[in-house]
């Protein structure tokens, strides 16, 4: 059963940034660790390139240890950097990922 603080955690970021990537990796490991296997990043505001690399940890972490990690409800600046990166595929639901969609596209959605 999976923990519910832990998805509370999860539920809690609000950053994803250079600043506190190495906490929010943490926590994501720890949410893994924990039984939880799908990560709602919908309260996210802020993000940076490093987002990309704290995402592509816990996907990398979940093949590890034998699950599949889905994260829900990225926020359009997330789903911009990832297409930006070409890693879409790897850490989004397909249906986030449109080919030929820029990210200027997102923002009249």
């Amino acid at each position: 059963m999976p923990d519910t603080a832990v998805a509370d955690i999860m539920l809690s970021l609000q950053s994803l940034t250079v600043d506190n990537a190495t906490q929010a990796l943490e926590q994501g490991l720890a949410a893994l660790r924990a039984g939880q296997t799908v990560f709602d990043l919908g309260n996210v505001a802020t993000v940076d390139s490093a987002a990309v690399s704290v995402m592509l940890a816990w996907q990398r972490a979940a093949v590890q240890s034998g699950t599949r990690l889905t994260l829900q409800n990225l926020p359009a600046s997330l789903r911009s950097l990832t297409q930006l990166y070409g890693v879409c595929n790897l850490v989004a639901p397909p249906g986030d990922c449109q080919p030929g969609q820029s990210p200027a596209d997102l923002h009249h959605h």
